[in-house]
């Protein structure tokens, strides 16, 4: 039986490398063909790819299976779960993996995208250039065609004349610059607020106006500092929620 291809990362020896490889893998879940198989490699295989050892693909795979992702088999070996949800709150660490999760496993649909000025409250990100790139998407549920968040980025022009339309439909943002566009991310730094759903976001997520809602921001930064993305997302607020887990050490 054919197996499920996960995607390749490069480790950080500064977290946890249990955390990261399953939070690679759970994008990778989230974000596959619905004709991929479903069956994962085995743990030594995952470990060989991952460059970890089995110990350590053992306690990301726990992650995975006590979010209702994957199920595991004696004998059998482990499957993904076809109808899992994303429920769990996603534990932030620091990994661009993390913010690739937090934003897969949607049917996306591009709503508008195009040059336009840089929108005045986000200036002091773009001090130096007058217009951007601009996306609006729209995710859905795959499953019930649910409405679950709409998403607004802000790319520098030259980083955005390298992505690909079709790229911003399969995958998130983050993933496109840094594993297709080939940005060299440095830092992501994440803001989320409480909020109440204003006319736009109540009509696209189809919630009452004034509900409440999440509203994320995320800023990325490249090696020299420049910001690369600024992207507002609007999440539903039955539909997300969000866990910061800080390191003491």
């Amino acid at each position: 039986m054919t197996s499920f291809a996960p995607d390749s990362i490069v480790l950080n020896r500064k977290l946890p490398l249990w955390y990261q490889v399953s939070q690679s893998l759970r994008a990778s879940i989230l974000g596959r063909s619905p004709q991929d198989p479903l069956r994962l490699p085995t743990e030594e295989r995952l470990a060989e790819h991952y460059g970890v050892s089995v110990l350590t693909m053992r306690q990301a795979l726990k992650e995975l299976e006590d979010e209702g992702l994957i199920t595991r088999h004696r004998r059998r070996g482990t499957f993904i779960e076809p109808d899992a949800r994303r429920g769990a709150p996603v534990r932030l660490l620091g990994s661009v993996d993390a913010i690739v999760a937090q934003q897969s496993g949607m049917t996306t649909e591009l709503l508008e995208h195009g040059g336009a000025p840089v929108p005045p409250e986000l200036a002091e990100y773009f001090p130096e250039i007058d217009e951007v790139a601009a996306y609006h998407r729209l995710r859905s549920d795959e499953k019930t065609g649910e409405p679950t968040n709409h998403a607004r980025n802000w790319v520098r022009p030259e980083v955005a004349a390298r992505v690909d339309l079709a790229d911003l439909v399969r995958w998130p943002m983050t993933k496109v610059l840094r594993d297709v566009v080939r940005a060299d991310i440095s830092r992501i730094t994440d803001t989320v607020e409480a909020r109440l759903a204003d006319p736009e976001t109540a009509r696209l997520l189809q919630v009452p106006l004034l509900s409440p809602i999440l509203h994320y921001t995320g800023v990325t930064y490249d090696a020299a500092g420049r910001v690369l993305d600024v992207a507002v997302i609007h999440y539903r607020g039955d539909r997300f929620s969000f866990t910061v887990s800080l390191d003491a050490t």
